[in-house]
């Protein structure tokens, strides 16, 4: 018999995977780390642009609020050459949301060194983002949240039912978003 398994992310960024069948933990993602080659830098790049502060100072480690691990001198701490270290590899990305999108587009401007993998843009399913990279060419996508682009149809006029079509998510997440936009409660 297969087992079914539930997710969720608790209050301190670790993702808990439970057998709910048995009720025991089975596996447990803790934290995404990233290699920086100057770690000052990247908190500065980190706090100015995403509002992220460090939970734990481990000297060359650094945890974020966000749950991300910043990491100096990760070839040494995982025992290969330096010079295998590949930056901007393009081979996975940082997703942020933001409830606006505009206000992070004004900050971003502000940095001119920064530099976009492409302007910002609307995707086929409506949501605005821009890809970036951070200092060590760590791709990260920052887009306005899903909830925000359902709420900017809804204030159009329209149904929940266009509104899922539009933005390509399941009928039943975009109901429980229009509840809470009818709440007020944005």
């Amino acid at each position: 018999m297969s087992e079914i398994y539930n997710t969720t992310i608790s209050g301190h960024g670790i993702m808990d995977v439970k057998s709910i069948e048995k009720g025991k933990k089975t596996m447990r993602l803790c934290t995404t780390l990233i290699a920086v080659r100057d770690m000052e830098r990247s908190l500065k790049f980190y706090r100015d642009l995403f509002d992220q502060e460090v939970t734990l100072d481990l000297g060359w480690n650094k945890a974020l609020t966000c749950g991300l691990a910043l990491q100096e001198h990760f070839d040494e701490l995982a025992g290969f050459p330096a010079e295998t270290m590949k930056y901007h590899p393009n081979t996975m990305e940082l997703y942020f949301e933001t409830e606006n999108f505009d206000d992070f587009l004004a900050r971003l401007r502000k940095y001119s060194e920064v530099e976009l993998l492409h302007e910002p843009k609307t995707f086929p399913w409506l949501q605005r983002g821009v890809r970036i990279y951070d200092p060590d060419g760590h791709l990260i996508e920052v887009s306005e949240s899903m909830y925000s682009v359902a709420c900017r149809l809804f204030q159009q006029g329209k149904s929940v039912q266009e509104t899922a079509e539009l933005i390509q998510h399941p009928l039943h997440a975009v109901e429980a978003w229009y509840e809470e936009y009818q709440s007020g409660v944005h």
